[in-house]
């Protein structure tokens, strides 16, 4: 199944330190990690949401597959409107979701909120110092 990740800075930092194939391990106060299931849901969230709220403002979407018949345990949530669909997994199940991503995590799309300072790549579209 492909799915959809919109992060911020830190935790694509994170991401890319697990070269591509894993997902951090969640704070005490997030007991779920929530994959979405399109790509417009997680834009909305990491340019919408990320870009205002994080520091520094900005967001990303991450997209990843995941073997269909591990992922099929986990129910699909729908928060608002159905095209708000999400997968709940259990912060303690992370590690094992993360050994069933099929491939790498790649990033899809950038958006920057305004007080974003740091330079960005021109061809990348990334933080420079993210490179």
């Amino acid at each position: 199944m492909i799915l959809f990740r919109p992060v911020g800075l830190q935790e694509l930092q994170l991401i890319a330190r697990a070269n591509y194939q894993a997902f951090p391990p969640r704070l005490p106060d997030q007991p779920i990690f929530y994959p979405v299931l399109n790509f417009e849901y997680a834009r909305q969230i990491a340019e919408g949401w990320n870009t205002k709220h994080n520091n520094p403002p900005c967001g990303f979407v991450t997209r990843f597959v995941v073997q269909d018949e591990y992922v099929k345990r986990f129910a699909i949530e729908i928060v608002g409107s159905k095209e708000n669909a999400e997968l709940w997994v259990p912060a303690e199940e992370l590690e094992e979701f993360n050994a069933n991503i099929v491939g790498q995590i790649t990033i899809e799309a950038a958006y920057y909120g305004a007080g974003f300072v740091d330079a960005i790549d021109p061809i990348t579209n990334l933080p420079v110092e993210f490179l």
